[in-house]
């Protein structure tokens, strides 16, 4: 029989959430003890880059929670949260943690019940799923370079400004007044994310020692013109330069 019990964190907004688990409380309503309960104004506040973080530091499972869709006490925060949540889940899948480690709920001030047995549901899933493979002695080391790169592409501009301009896009339009469709839109926000996190796995890769394009490519499982596409866009960022060549090959560091 397993004894392992995962080590889960809550994000859980002041107005709904943590109220509904502080009625959960009193109410001397039973629901298990696995999760680490972070309390914020706002579940809007939590950033992709915080959830996955956590994942790195070996959280077994990060769940968000926030008030119900229309009900939010900064009106449009919860909305805000559900375009963030949606980032984390493509970045998350290009990681190979299972997808099921996150999870997205909304619950109320007057749900105590609800709150425990979100908790108690998540518990039973992530026990399921098992431990965080980064927790183990000797950890993949290309699971540790996917959620560093998924981490740092969250926290880049690129991806953060096309979370943010989701809404105005969609009702508002570009500058030249043109709606976005949400397909498009999603179209865009898809090659955004593929595009950072390769960006950032070879930027890691290189802050260990310069590498040639042919063996980045190789250690990543990339076609080497795709690698020589985004070692230019790097140079252009000022992040990457030529450092050395061997026998004509250049061999790329990190600024």
């Amino acid at each position: 029989m397993s004894t392992f019990e995962p080590n889960l964190v809550g994000f859980l907004c002041n107005w709904c959430s943590y109220a509904g688990a502080d009625l959960a409380g009193v109410s001397r309503i039973q629901y298990p003890t696995n999760l680490r309960i972070i309390k914020v104004m706002c579940s809007g506040r939590i950033e992709p880059g915080m959830v996955l973080e956590l994942l790195e530091a070996g959280a077994d499972g990060v769940m968000v929670t926030g008030c119900h869709i229309g009900d939010c006490h900064y009106t449009s925060g919860n909305l805000h949260t559900m375009r963030k949540f949606a980032l984390l889940q493509k970045l998350l899948a290009k990681t190979g943690l299972e997808p099921q480690r996150i999870k997205l709920e909304w619950n109320s001030a007057a749900e105590g019940q609800r709150f425990a047995n979100l908790v108690r549901e998540f518990t039973d899933q992530i026990r399921v799923i098992g431990p965080n493979p980064i927790k183990a002695p000797n950890p993949e080391q290309r699971i540790l370079l996917n959620i560093r790169a998924a981490k740092e592409a969250a926290d880049g501009f690129r991806l953060r400004a096309l979370v943010g301009k989701e809404e105005k896009l969609a009702t508002e339009g570009n500058v030249y007044g043109e709606k976005v469709a949400q397909d498009e839109f999603n179209e865009v926000m898809e090659q955004a994310v593929e595009t950072e996190f390769q960006i950032h796995r070879i930027q890691l890769m290189l802050r260990e020692r310069p590498r040639s394009v042919k063996e980045i490519a190789k250690n990543l499982g990339l076609n080497t013109r795709l690698v020589l596409n985004y070692m230019v866009a790097l140079r252009q960022r000022g992040w990457v330069d030529i450092k050395d060549a061997v026998e004509g090959t250049p061999l790329y560091a990190a600024q």
